[in-house]
């Protein structure tokens, strides 16, 4: 919202001189961020023009026929102060722009004069003739892109010789400000006026609550109006006029307020209902009324209508949707945008002006569903004024009647019962909240400047918020207001102390060391969006009826191509995949750790349409908790890697490492190790997406349970690297880390160590090729006991020195005992035993014998 200080000074008179200094439009700058409003910039218009700037007169214009383009000499009257010493008063311009005649008035920068970007003006000899200045453009003078050619002002505008700059609003500060959806009424300058008064403690005067003095209607036949849905829309007023001029300029100090605030002048009806809704906050909307059929009805939308809205876009209506229609059928999106066939033109001199109050949540609604957003739905979605719209109308109607001529008919209107919100608010809750001092004058001072009335019943306080206040339902809300207008800099910030032995559980201590642990393998930790759709698990290759294609699905999803809360990590990694290969990045390690949601048995993937609504006033009770953990649907959390393109780079060390299943499966073992986990890694039969042949299940080999199957690894199908557009040979691997914390024991993050020598022993082991090194591995760790301090397989060899069908399996055994070195002996009987469990579980026997 851009909002000219020139315009909020005619509601409330700030303390700061006629022409602002730098502090003190720093110090009203500082005045709105304490309000609430986050000022994004501060512009001055038209600040690089300097020097003399007159209204000048066209007094003759002589074509210059002889050059390729259109060139012009003007003579142009300037005032007796600027003309030229040979002709008095007068000044001799040439001018390539041919959208003026003789007697317009426009701008004339005399020499000594410097405009936007440097550009000074002297007198030159061009095209044959003395130019004595320039007229001006608005893009000339920093004032908008306007391409039509030299700014025209207005007939009776000011005399010739006139100073240009206060006419133009040269000089005047603009602050753009970010309002956020709870504030809504900041959308208009009176609203951000009642900030600054509240601020400066001034006096304000209202434009939203000034009925103005219109002539007295003729009674000639008003439009009718009526309205079928109350609940859409519970205040309707429509006010004809007849006799309007449609070529009646907008005055220019109108587009001049427009163009600050970044509108676009069209005509003087739009330009009025425009410049109203910024002043008020209430948006209005005029019909070309000779073009409308019967009365007026707002209603709900019928099966196969449709309306071609002024974007001449045809939009497919619902029974959701809001309309304004006659007899034809729809002429208007509610709170939206009006339809193309009623709009107003050249030619309207009948207008019907509406001014309405529509149901925040329907209009916002009807936004998302038709993708359209205008000034108007913006500020019907964050609540309007409910019993503003009569009051904008009655003030739009004296600027078009002022500027436009024309008679004014008079008003027919329909209106629902308007009951006042009142909420009980405890006088000592925002001190309670604070937790600084707010005695109960302060409480009730505060909530009177918002524009509330507060009485006393029993010692608690009734407030009753203004009606430009919808946001105000709840006490909350009451506290909110108190604390703004006391300055959120007053709050102190005081951290929260944590009490002994309280902080990171033990669940989040092992979710970081997993984190850790998987950084140092080398991957690199990615956070992606949580939402997905068919489409993405369709290029997966997931089957429609795995679980996985159940998603819980969001009701204003972000994007209709991703509807659903995620039941895997593995779209969210490889769309980061795809990303950064089609950026040049091919050498990829990527891990995520996050929350993926799978729905119950019998739960409805759109939820319930009337989910229960605890009171905010109170603890929600267990019944209730309970009921609500009812529609949530089940939470894991996992841990999810991807590999593409190289592991290591080649260099004087060698041709470097591609990245493999190999690598996915070692993720899921980094994992592991992280937690203390007992994970064994087996040929199974796997789901899509990876491939059959190149995968692996991971199973959880828990004390005293049956084994437990909580992920998968290994390389992506073919066809689903295809469609994802990924390198050959990428690798994922996810497995379901909460179940792998719950079954595992609490890891000992610290303990002793031994100062007696480590003992070294290497043995290999040939065995079927069908045999998992895993499977080698944990047989090897139950037969060497405790004295093993670590394992690590460092070869594998498939050559022709073993028979067919066969395998060597190379392991670095290091042994260490707490109390003592270890003897000959007894490294020579953990290697026997080692062995001999190796060849009793899967048929291992050394290499060699």
């Amino acid at each position: 919202m851009r909002a000219p200080l020139s315009w909020l000074r005619e509601y409330v008179e700030i303390p700061i001189g006629e022409v602002p200094t730098a502090d003190e439009i720093e110090v009203v700058s500082e005045h709105l961020v304490r309000a609430g409003l986050e000022v994004d910039a501060i512009e001055i218009v038209g600040g690089e023009v300097v020097g003399p700037l007159v209204v000048g007169r066209v007094l003759a214009v002589d074509e210059l026929t002889e050059f390729k383009k259109p060139i012009r000499f003007c003579r142009v009257e300037v005032g007796a102060l600027h003309g030229h010493r040979d002709t008095p008063g007068e000044r001799g311009i040439v001018c390539g722009a041919s959208n003026f005649v003789v007697g317009d008035l426009v701008v004339v920068a005399l020499p000594g004069a410097q405009l936007p970007g440097g550009f000074l003006i002297a007198s030159r000899e061009t095209y044959g003739h003395v130019s004595d200045g320039m007229i001006c453009s608005e893009r000339e003078l920093g004032l908008g892109q306007d391409h039509d050619g030299i700014l025209v002002l207005p007939p009776g505008t000011a005399a010739p010789g006139a100073d240009a700059g206060s006419i133009l609003g040269l000089g005047d500060i603009v602050f753009d400000l970010a309002v956020t959806p709870d504030i809504g009424y900041c959308l208009s300058m009176r609203g951000i006026a009642r900030e600054l008064a509240t601020a400066f403690d001034v006096a304000l005067r209202d434009p939203g609550t000034e009925l103005v003095d219109l002539p007295a209607a003729t009674g000639d036949n008003p439009y009718e109006c009526r309205v079928q849905d109350p609940a859409g829309c519970d205040l309707f007023t429509l006010r004809t006029i007849v006799g309007f001029d449609p070529g009646a300029p907008t005055p220019y100090w109108m587009r001049r307020r427009l163009a600050a605030c970044g509108m676009r002048s069209l005509s003087l009806a739009v330009d009025v209902t425009n410049y109203v809704m910024l002043e008020t906050g209430q948006p209005l909307h005029a019909f070309d009324a000779a073009k409308l059929r019967g009365p007026i009805v707002v209603r709900r939308a019928e099966a196969g209508e449709s309306l071609e809205t002024l974007d001449h876009v045809v939009r497919s209506l619902g029974d959701a949707d809001l309309l304004i229609t006659d007899d034809r059928g729809p002429i208007g999106l509610a709170g939206v945008m009006g339809g193309l066939d009623t709009e107003v033109d050249a030619t309207t001199t009948r207008l019907a002006l509406e001014a309405a109050h529509f149901d925040a949540a329907v209009v916002a609604r009807m936004g998302r569903r038709h993708k359209l957003t205008s000034e108007a739905s913006r500020r019907f979605e964050r609540g309007v004024d409910r019993v503003l719209a009569p009051y904008a109308s009655g003030r739009a109607t004296e600027l078009l009647l002022t500027y436009g001529e024309g008679e004014y008919v008079g008003m027919t209107a329909v209106e629902s019962a308007y009951r006042a919100t009142t909420i009980e608010l405890a006088a000592d809750l925002p001190e309670r909240t604070a937790g600084i001092a707010i005695d109960r004058e302060a409480v009730i001072a505060r909530l009177e400047a918002v524009g509330a009335t507060v009485g006393d019943a029993d010692g608690v306080l009734v407030v009753t918020p203004p009606t430009w206040r919808p946001d105000l339902t709840d006490p909350a809300d009451l506290v909110e207001e108190v604390l703004r207008l006391g300055g959120y800099d007053a709050i102190p910030s005081t951290l929260p102390r944590a009490r002994a032995g309280y902080g990171l559980t033990e669940g989040q201590r092992l979710r970081r060391r997993v984190a850790r642990e998987l950084a140092a393998f080398g991957c690199t930790e990615v956070l992606s969006y949580p939402f997905i759709g068919s489409a993405d698990l369709d290029a997966l290759g997931i089957p429609k009826d795995d679980p996985r294609h159940r998603m819980l699905l969001l009701a204003n999803p972000l994007s209709d191509e991703a509807p659903g809360m995620r039941t895997t990590l593995i779209p969210g990694l490889l769309a980061a995949l795809r990303r950064n290969v089609g950026r040049g990045q091919e050498d990829l390690s990527l891990v995520e750790i996050g929350a993926v949601f799978r729905l119950n048995e019998g739960q409805d993937p759109r939820g319930v349409t009337d989910p229960p609504r605890p009171s905010v006033d109170h603890r929600p009770s267990e019944a209730e908790l309970s009921e609500l953990a009812a529609l949530l649907p089940h939470e894991a959390r996992h841990a999810a890697t991807a590999f593409c393109g190289r592991r290591e780079a080649a260099g004087w060390w060698g041709p470097g490492d591609d990245a493999s299943w190999a690598d996915a499966i070692e993720s899921a073992r980094v994992v592991a190790r992280a937690v203390g986990a007992d994970l064994d890694v087996r040929a199974g039969a796997t789901p899509m997406p990876l491939h059959p042949g190149r995968c692996a299940e991971l199973v959880l080999n828990t004390p005293g349970a049956d084994a437990h199957v909580v992920g998968y690894a290994g390389e992506l199908h073919p066809r689903v690297v295809a469609a994802w557009g990924l390198p050959a040979r990428t690798a994922v691997m996810e497995l379901d880390l909460g179940v792998v914390l719950v079954r595992t024991e609490q890891v000992v993050m610290t303990g002793s160590l031994s100062n007696y020598p480590v003992a070294k022993e290497d043995l290999a082991l040939v065995v079927d090729s069908t045999v998992p090194a895993a499977r080698v591995e944990a047989a090897l760790r139950e037969g060497a006991g405790d004295l093993l301090e670590s394992l690590r397989l460092f070869d594998v060899y498939t050559g022709s020195q073993l028979p067919e069908g066969k395998k060597s399996l190379a392991y670095a055994l290091r042994l260490r005992a707490p109390d003592r070195t270890l003897t000959v002996d007894e490294v020579t009987a953990v290697r026997e035993a080692a062995v001999a469990r190796a060849a009793a579980q899967v048929g291992a026997a050394l290499r060699g014998t």
